[in-house]
């Protein structure tokens, strides 16, 4: 890790948070490309996406007020979460404003609404992009190289409306035609038939599919063979009776051609499998057939072998219910003799919109030509049978299982209108709120899949938080709180170790001058602790935020395990570790004073400054600071993760370099809510000529997440050379 001191260059400040707090600025513009309605010149933005990809969004407090009355709380519910799972981001009410900021989002579509109180929901007016299928929703595009495809393109093809009649009634789709397509006589085009399914609307292709980008794209990349496609939800009385007419109809207004050879059909989940029923039972009519997340089981009448050129079969990872589906057609397929190809299980695929675009951008491709190849897909990943949680009330929650975790409340809520997981599961740990949906008298969800790590969570019921009653785990500052690890390499740190070889932590009591009471801290001692070695062990004073107290280092920033880890492997001086109590009128006076003395009274610690150091988060670190500044020298290690310098008044530069041996500070990026001040900070320090070292933001929010960060890159830097 490359360390940078005053003076250096630190290449992280470049990024500025004014994209992020400001609202209106033209990044959206560049970013946003879908292309909005123009705003009123009185309307600021409600979304601002910086060219880092995080989104921030400010609703104003008066709209919703005159809108929808007086409110508690406001959310943007979107397709936020774990496998672009539909999920609630909370706002906080700053002054005139409900504002918060998310990232960073990875590049793609995005969709949203504004929801007040669980069920007053509404459109973004400033946002001039919609969802015909869904009034309220607006979208937004996240530009990347991962999303060129759902780009504008600068010259694509053409979308009308074919109106055509069946028995029934009149019905209409929509068709894309190719650049250069004339409807003068000529060579015909093959044609693909797209289907929505029977719970959306065919404009959903167009709107949150993003077809028209994905075929103008492919096109100009020469991708994809001309084509005409025709989209439409498929829905009808008589399934197969309906294809027939759209295709009567398509071929009595377009230039395409009428043979097998050169008809294609796919659909998304109740489409995908009316695609595949469309293609097996009846394979004269289509040589090319796509499911994605369809939901057939059972493969009707005996196909046989050459039911078509392609049969192509897309699924999600276990969240989609097109999972189980898929093991059991794959075995249906195989009994059947079916030739089909399988392009693998995404493992960051829900039942959405994001994975069938992507889908759609593997299928194109493979019609009316040689494909390359018939594998799946870089990254997706073979069936491992069906995905079945265990039966409602049998285990306790929640469980957890390659990466997926299932919540399941008790029946205690059965009469609850709105039940939500709130947790640390958005990008770089921030918090989002996950649905549940009513199982008898439970609720239950499963998400993911969660990147190994440690987590933490409690039900939202009718906006009220609660803790889950059959998750032993407890957090003393925050009673509501239950907590999870999902095991992993990228969280062994934050695992016990085997029993019998880690540290021990023992609670030290000692009185009070400034609370005039008697309190308590936490104190690690390395495995092997011998208080009658001839050297005193150095000792790291490690202090809690506001709101938190002394219990918090252990049961949310597993300090415990870190350090039992770290000394383990070889990484970490041995040391003593004590985590003391910092809610006090006057901290440095509640150290100096008390908790080290207290420390030094019971355990074999140095008094010499070289070996003590001195590190907290948010207000900890804060007074890490002001002990610093008011006793240079009495620590030669400092750090503070989440917390602003301060300022330069009366601040003794020389002794501060001349008596710390290590400085370091730590940040979030701009979802921790003391991004201005802490950079605010690092240019004070400059200016004053202070030394430290600053290696870059830690991404995530004000929280836990990165403050074990922090402490795991923190701790084998003390007390060497």
């Amino acid at each position: 890790m490359t360390r940078l001191y005053h003076g250096g260059l630190r290449h992280e400040r470049i990024r500025r948070l004014s994209t992020m707090l400001m609202a209106g600025v033209t990044a959206i513009a560049a970013v946003l490309l879908t292309a909005p309605r123009p705003a009123a010149a009185a309307d600021t933005p409600w979304l601002d996406v910086s060219a880092d990809r995080y989104a921030t969004f400010s609703v104003p407090a008066a709209y919703v007020q005159t809108n929808v009355g007086q409110v508690s709380q406001v959310v943007i519910e979107g397709n936020f979460g774990p496998s672009s799972g539909w999920t609630e981001f909370g706002l906080t009410r700053r002054g005139d404003a409900w504002s918060g900021t998310l990232g960073p989002l990875k590049p793609g579509l995005y969709y949203y609404q504004v929801t007040a109180d669980d069920t007053k929901s509404f459109k973004e007016p400033t946002n001039g992009t919609g969802v015909a299928a869904k009034p309220l929703w607006s979208t937004f595009l996240v530009a990347g190289d991962s999303a060129r495809l759902l780009a504008d393109a600068p010259q694509g093809g053409t979308v009308q409306t074919l109106t055509y009649r069946t028995k029934q009634q009149q019905r209409s789709a929509l068709v894309w035609t190719p650049p250069g397509y004339s409807a003068k006589p000529g060579k015909p085009y093959p044609v693909l038939y797209l289907q929505s399914g029977t719970d959306r609307s065919a404009s959903d292709w167009l709107d949150l599919g993003r077809a028209k980008q994905i075929l103008d794209n492919l096109s100009a990349d020469r991708a994809i063979e001309p084509m005409v496609v025709v989209i439409t939800d498929g829905r009808g009385p008589d399934d197969d009776k309906e294809l027939k007419d759209l295709r009567k109809a398509v071929g009595d207004a377009y230039r395409v051609h009428h043979d097998r050879e050169h008809q294609a059909i796919a659909g998304v989940s109740e489409g995908g499998a009316q695609a595949l029923r469309a293609a097996l039972t009846g394979p004269g009519q289509f040589a090319y057939a796509g499911s994605f997340s369809g939901l057939l089981t059972e493969v009707a009448g005996k196909p046989g072998p050459g039911a078509g050129k392609l049969v192509r079969l897309y699924t999600g990872n276990v969240t989609d219910p097109a999972y189980n589906a898929t093991v059991r057609l794959t075995k249906a397929l195989d009994r059947a003799r079916v030739k089909y190809e399988f392009d693998g299980v995404n493992p960051d695929g829900g039942p959405n919109w994001a994975a069938w675009q992507e889908n759609l951008i593997d299928f194109l491709p493979r019609l009316f030509r040689k494909a390359g190849d018939h594998g799946p897909s870089d990254g997706h990943g073979p069936l491992k049978g069906e995905f079945t949680p265990p039966a409602p009330g049998t285990t306790p929650t929640p469980f957890i299982k390659d990466g997926f975790v299932t919540f399941e409340t008790t029946t205690e809520y059965k009469d609850a209108q709105h039940v939500t997981v709130w947790a640390n599961i958005a990008p770089g740990g921030s918090w989002l709120r996950v649905p549940m949906s009513r199982e008898g008298d439970r609720w239950r969800v499963t998400i993911g899949p969660l990147e190994p790590w440690f987590y933490y969570y409690r039900w939202i019921v009718d906006r009220v938080g609660v803790k889950d009653a059959s998750n032993p785990t407890k957090v003393t500052s925050e009673p509501a709180w239950s907590t999870f690890l999902v095991p992993g390499e990228a969280a062994r740190l934050l695992t016990d170790v085997p029993a019998g070889q880690g540290g021990k932590v023992e609670s030290l009591t000692y009185r009070s001058n400034v609370a005039n009471a008697d309190r308590t801290a936490l104190v690690w001692t390395p495995p092997g602790y011998d208080p009658d070695r001839a050297e005193p062990y150095p000792v790291l004073y490690l202090q809690h935020g506001s709101g938190q107290n002394y219990t918090d280092w252990t049961e949310m920033g597993r300090a415990k395990q870190i350090l039992d880890h770290q000394f383990l492997d070889g990484d970490l001086t041995p040391m003593v570790v004590v985590m003391g109590n910092g809610n006090s009128s006057n901290f440095t006076k509640e150290l100096l004073e008390n908790i080290v003395p207290a420390a030094r009274a019971r355990y074999h610690i140095s008094d010499d400054p070289s070996r003590q150091a001195l590190a907290g988060l948010s207000m900890g670190g804060g007074q890490a600071i002001g002990v610093l500044k008011a006793y240079p020298g009495r620590f030669a290690y400092v750090a503070a993760f989440s917390a602003g310098f301060g300022g330069g008044t009366g601040v003794d530069v020389a002794a501060i370099n001349s008596g710390t041996k290590l400085f370091r500070v730590y940040v979030g990026d701009v979802t921790d809510f003391v991004y201005p001040s802490f950079m605010a900070g690092l240019t004070t320090m400059d200016n004053l000529g202070v030394r430290y070292e600053f290696d870059g933001v830690t991404p995530g929010p004000h929280g836990w997440d990165v403050w074990q960060k922090n402490l795991i890159d923190l701790a084998p830097r003390l007390f060497k050379s």
